[in-house]
C-alpha cells in the first residue's frame, strides 16, 4: 500500500523478480479502460513483463464498487493460490483494501432519486455544507472525509436517508469476512518521511502526464458522447480537472493547480488511512536524514519481512 506517487508499482514489480507472486491491482481508477495516462497505469511494456489482474476490466461508463472489487479480488486470489503462487496486492485505494480484509456491510442499492436530490443540493450549497450535515448524523464517517470528498459524502447521506442508520454503524455491524482463516497476511506500506518530497513527486508526475498526452486522452473520452462528470471514472483525480478545462470551466493554469491540489488531497487521505492501519510494516522512501532511498535499499527490507 501507499499514497499516490510513492513508488508502489515499482516496488511490487521488483518483488515479483524475487518471489513467486502474481500482482493484483487495488486501484479504483486502473479498473477502467482508457484511463491510462492520468491514472499512472503501468505501461504496456510493464504489464507485458509484470501482468496485473484487475486492470482494464471495466468501461468508464460503468460504476465499479468496493463490493465488486472484493468479489473480483477474492476470485483472483483463489486462482493464484491454486497455481502454487502468492497473491501480491498493490495499490492505494484503501477502501478496497478494507473491503477485502473486513468484508462488506449489507447496504442498500444506489437510489437515483435520492442521489439526484443530494447532488442538486450540492450544486446550490457546495459539498462542504453536505459534509457538515453528514457530521451531524454520522460523525465517525465525516471525520474520515475531506469536505469535498463528494462520492463518499453522497453515499453516507444516501444510506442514512434510505435506512435511518449511519453508514459507519452499518460497517461496524458487519460480520468478519474470515479472510484471515484462508491467508497469512503480510501488510506493507511505502511512504515518505517528509510530505514535501511526496508533494514534489506529485507535481512532477502531473506535469509529466500533461506532457505525455493527458489532455488528449480526456478529450478522446469526452468525444465518446456517453460519458459525463458525474461518473466515478471521470471523477477520478486529474480527470475531473482536465474535463473541466476542456469544458471551458477553468483555464489551463487553474486546471494544473487544481489537479495537483486534488492529488495532494488524495495522498493526504491515503496517509491518514495508513497511519491508523493495524499490523502494518512501513518502508520509508527517505532515511532519517531525509536522503531519498531507492528500491535497491527498500527491496531488501521488504523481502526480509516477507521471507
Amino acid at each position: 500500500m501507499g499514497p499516490t506517487a510513492s513508488g508502489k508499482t515499482a516496488l511490487a514489480m521488483a518483488l515479483a523478480d524475487h518471489l513467486p507472486v502474481e500482482l493484483i491491482s487495488v486501484d479504483s481508477a486502473l479498473v477502467y479502460r482508457g484511463l491510462d495516462i492520468g491514472s499512472a497505469k503501468p505501461s504496456a511494456n510493464e504489464l507485458a513483463s509484470y501482468p496485473h489482474a484487475l486492470i482494464d476490466i471495466c468501461d468508464p461508463a460503468e460504476s465499479y464498487s468496493a463490493g465488486r472489487f472484493r468479489k473480483d479480488a477474492l476470485g483472483k486470489m483463489a486462482e493464484v493460490t491454486a497455481t502454487g503462487k502468492v497473491p501480491l496486492l498493490v495499490g492505494g485505494t484503501m477502501l478496497y483494501f478494507r473491503a477485502l480484509l473486513e468484508g462488506m456491510a449489507k447496504l442498500p442499492e444506489a437510489n437515483a432519486e435520492v442521489r439526484a436530490a443530494i447532488e442538486a443540493r450540492a450544486e446550490r450549497e457546495g459539498w462542504p455544507a453536505l459534509h457538515s450535515e453528514l457530521a451531524r448524523i454520522d460523525p465517525d464517517l465525516a471525520a474520515e472525509l475531506h469536505p469535498n470528498h463528494s462520492v463518499r459524502i453522497e453515499r453516507g447521506l444516501e444510506v442514512y436517508r434510505l435506512t435511518g442508520v449511519p453508514l459507519s454503524t452499518l460497517h461496524r455491524e458487519q460480520e468478519a469476512s474470515g479472510i484471515q482463516q484462508h491467508y497469512q497476511l503480510s501488510q506493507l506500506a511505502i511512504m515518505p518521511r517528509d510530505r514535501a518530497l511526496l508533494h514534489q513527486r506529485i507535481e512532477m508526475r502531473f506535469r509529466q502526464m500533461l506532457s505525455s498526452g493527458f489532455i488528449e486522452e480526456v478529450s478522446g473520452l469526452r468525444a465518446r458522447g456517453d460519458l459525463h462528470q458525474d461518473l466515478p471514472a471521470i471523477r477520478a483525480v486529474g480527470y475531473r480537472q482536465v474535463w473541466q478545462y476542456l469544458d471551458g470551466e477553468i483555464d489551463y493554469d487553474q486546471m494544473v493547480a487544481a489537479g495537483i491540489a486534488a492529488t495532494r488531497q488524495l495522498a493526504k487521505r491515503q496517509l491518514t488511512w495508513l497511519r491508523r492501519w493495524p499490523d502494518l510494516l512501513t518502508l520509508y522512501t527517505q532515511d532519517e536524514k531525509g536522503r531519498v532511498r531507492g528500491n535497491d535499499e527498500i527491496l531488501p527490507e521488504a523481502l526480509k519481512f516477507l521471507a
